[in-house]
């Protein structure tokens, strides 16, 4: 039996949002339970959203690219690394601002945001290669291990904040925080796939490369769960995580995603990606790195433009011919 193209359309639609609604809940429960397994071990605001939290919200998007390179999409794979980085910055940070006037000094992000533009630089160099190899995957993980660990090693409380009591999706044990990563991951493992695949169709139906749909629908939705955290914490006026979530999550993007996708497999650098897409997303690290060391804060307009940014950016993809050559 045929299938039309609209009927397609609409199967991979419901399958990308499916695969969403999966990634979201499975990043949620695996945050809840890091989280709760960090506070207990007496972490800084700042630590846990520079580390745990960052991991947490970038889980969807190590299932779904790991996913798409092994399924032969590497567009994808990279595109929703360097999608998901600008963001996090101008969508997540610049809605977040709206709420909240985020806000941090400059002593207490240097080293996260200088950590931030390493890995940048990182990921230039190995899109100007060509390729992601094993070799360079090793090197960039073992980067963000020692980091990582540095940071465990230097964490303090920064940012005094008040400390939130209430553990997230009602965990009370270890056991029941073990139960619900494992959900977590289950459920990521299967949205990542529903979301690759149909992101895929959809892309070959309306003509558009597969690196593009990886930077936009997929990156989009891989970031809903750092919007999902940071929107909360604002509402309780918790800037350390916030700061700490979106920077150390760009950093994780980079020395995790993109490292594991390449140990696991070579990663080849989609040609699409190494114009704009790329140096996009190095202005938008180096600009706000400069602004946060320099002004220091991201107040309401500033967000509402941000966002404006990001929206533009996002049309402009599929508008701007150009952009996806």
């Amino acid at each position: 039996m045929d299938i039309s193209s609209y009927d397609l359309f609409v199967l991979a639609a419901g399958a990308i949002l499916f695969g969403l609604f999966l990634l979201i809940k499975g990043g949620d429960w695996t945050i809840d339970a890091a989280v709760f397994i960090a506070e207990r071990t007496g972490l800084s605001p700042l630590f846990i959203g520079a580390t745990i939290l960052s991991f947490g919200t970038s889980v969807p998007e190590l299932f779904a690219s790991v996913n798409a390179n092994l399924a032969g999409y590497p567009g994808i794979s990279l595109g929703n690394v360097l999608g998901s980085n600008i963001a996090n910055i101008l969508l997540v940070l610049g809605a977040t601002a709206t709420i909240l006037t985020v806000e941090g000094k400059a002593k207490d992000l240097i080293k996260d945001l200088v950590m931030m533009l390493i890995a940048t630089a990182i990921l230039v160099y190995g899109m100007m290669t060509g390729q992601f190899s094993l070799v360079l995957g090793l090197i960039m993980f073992a980067i963000l291990v020692g980091f990582v660990g540095y940071q465990y090693a230097t964490n303090t409380l920064e940012l005094e904040e008040e400390d939130d009591d209430e553990d997230g999706a009602g965990i009370q044990t270890m056991k029941g925080a073990l139960i619900i990563l494992l959900g977590g991951l289950l459920a990521l493992a299967v949205g990542s796939e529903m979301l690759v695949k149909g992101a895929v169709v959809t892309g070959r139906i309306i003509g558009v490369p597969e690196a593009i749909i990886g930077m936009t629908v997929v990156a989009f939705g891989t970031s809903l769960p750092e919007l999902s955290t940071c929107i909360s914490a604002a509402r309780k006026r918790s800037l350390g995580l916030i700061l700490g979530n979106i920077i150390g999550s760009n950093t994780f993007n980079i020395l995790s995603i993109i490292a594991l996708t390449a140990i696991i497999k070579p990663l080849p650098v989609d040609p699409v990606l190494t114009g704009l897409q790329m140096w996009a997303t190095v202005a938008v690290s180096v600009g706000f790195t400069a602004w946060m060391l320099t002004i220091g804060k991201i107040t309401k307009p500033v967000g509402y433009a941000m966002v404006g940014a990001y929206v533009i950016f996002t049309l402009a993809q599929y508008l701007v011919p150009s952009f996806a050559a």
